[in-house]
């Protein structure tokens, strides 16, 4: 039997973060549970396709913009469930085990991983604790979770929209509450955080998903966002 998982990173200009992502997918690999890697890349100027390559990854290249990125690398992706994973997003050493009893008991289901992030403090901590209460509550996880569903559940949403921001609520969307939560974690970056202040951020964050809501261009949403 084939090993079930596809690992999908979009990347562009992640050589700083790539190495360890990759690091923390080992245990799938010891565990015979991922077939393959693809690296969907959208114009990489730094050591990003090397590292892929050398990663064994299957490379994709495009267009930048996270959400035709995904979608670019799930059609290269042959695995019977796909695990979406953002290139600065480590997941926790226990991952594939949960993935698998995840597999296994709810088929029917996307799953997400609970936030972390790789940063010290009590407003990481806040930041992280309202994420998983959002992505409980109201079944919205942001991409920097990770998202995990099987083929046959990607194909049935749709798939990634082709646009630069907001790919991920545009997708838990169109998964209809079929999403849970796994008992473990993802531990992401947390410069943007770190340079702009975390209420900051967490407001900016919530005022593009609230002007996302009420139907704002992703495209204008993306190009107010970078400027940050």
């Amino acid at each position: 039997m084939s090993a079930p998982f596809s690992i999908v990173i979009p990347t562009l200009n992640a050589a700083a973060q790539l190495p360890e992502t990759l690091n923390a997918l080992m245990p799938g690999l010891e565990r015979g549970m991922i077939r393959d890697l693809i690296v969907s890349d959208g114009g990489s100027t730094d050591a990003t396709l090397e590292i892929a390559e050398a990663a064994g990854a299957v490379v994709v290249s495009g267009a930048k913009g996270r959400g035709g990125q995904l979608h670019r690398g799930a059609e290269a992706a042959r695995g019977e469930w796909l695990l979406f994973l953002h290139a600065d997003t480590h997941l926790a050493p226990d991952w594939v085990g949960a993935a698998a009893v995840h597999r296994a008991e709810h088929p029917n289901l996307a799953a997400a991983f609970r936030l972390r992030f790789r940063a010290k403090g009590l407003a990481p901590r806040v930041v992280a604790s309202w994420a998983n209460l959002r992505s409980a509550a109201l079944n919205l996880p942001y991409g920097d979770q990770g998202f995990l569903m099987s083929r046959e559940l990607y194909d049935y949403s749709g798939g990634y929209p082709d646009q630069p921001l907001m790919e991920d609520v545009a997708m838990a969307r169109a998964l209809k509450g079929r999403i849970r939560l796994l008992d473990t974690y993802a531990a992401t970056g947390a410069e943007r955080y770190e340079r702009n202040g975390w209420l900051r951020q967490s407001l900016r964050n919530f005022g593009t998903l609230t002007r996302y809501s009420f139907g704002a261009d992703p495209e204008k949403l993306s190009k107010r966002y970078h400027k940050g």
